[in-house]
């Protein structure tokens, strides 16, 4: 039994689902609920602002799917899916899933799962993610022709969204795929990346020259627009 209460988040598209598993979390004295989110964008912002020791993430949402969420993050919380399809059982073990519970979902089913993650000490599980973030090789995947594709983070040029597409363009290549610009920002180390038009974020590494209205990387002009060129001067500066 870990000496300190373990953190959670709870993530889900629908609301009754969320309620139960708010009443479950909120039932158990180890747990401590963070916070719950109607979908894996909302998740990403609130990872951005508190982390959390454990996620209880529906797998099928709009924008973007429970499980290509967690290989989103570069330093993913444990994870206890929660879904109605038993489709996605076997992908959502081979990303390292405490377990998989599918709706609907009975109480005794829920601490059963949660007696999994007890049994590791919360500090050794934040000692583990600690670890394994500064393993990081610097990686984002892609869900690109029905599979993921990884994607250096250095090998990045520049991101261009078409509608509800972006375009990854990379020293190797172009990926594409239907996402929002919004959601790939949150994804990217500010360090690296800055977003300079509504339909443009690049590598501040790759930039090659600027002026106040223009970047050029890799030949390509891509524009600075109003909304973005007084936080792009100040970085590159």
């Amino acid at each position: 039994m870990p000496d300190k209460k373990i953190v959670c988040l709870a993530v889900d598209d629908e609301p009754p689902a969320l309620e139960v598993m708010k009443k479950f979390i909120t039932s158990v004295h180890s747990l401590e609920l963070a916070g719950t989110c109607a979908d894996a964008i909302e998740a990403i912002n609130f990872l951005q602002k508190k982390t959390v020791d454990l996620i209880f993430l529906d797998i099928k949402m709009p924008e973007l799917l429970g499980t290509d969420f967690i290989r989103a993050l570069k330093n993913p919380p444990k994870v206890i899916f929660t879904t109605a399809y038993r489709k996605y059982a076997i992908e959502g073990f081979e990303l390292d899933a405490v377990d998989y519970l599918l709706k609907p979902i009975s109480f005794d089913r829920f601490l059963k799962a949660v007696s999994k993650i007890m049994q590791t000490p919360l500090s050794e599980t934040r000692v583990e993610d600690e670890m394994q973030n500064k393993r990081s090789n610097g990686f984002i995947s892609f869900r690109s022709d029905r599979k993921m594709i990884k994607v250096v983070l250095d090998d990045i040029l520049y991101i261009e969204s078409i509608k509800d597409y972006i375009k990854v363009i990379t020293t190797t290549g172009i990926i594409i795929t239907k996402q929002s610009i919004s959601s790939v920002e949150e994804m990217l180390p500010n360090e690296m990346f800055i977003r300079i038009h509504r339909s443009y974020i690049v590598s501040m590494n790759k930039i090659e020259s600027y002026n106040h209205e223009l970047v050029w990387i890799a030949k390509q002009e891509l524009p600075i627009s109003r909304m973005y060129r007084h936080e792009v001067e100040a970085v590159l500066k």
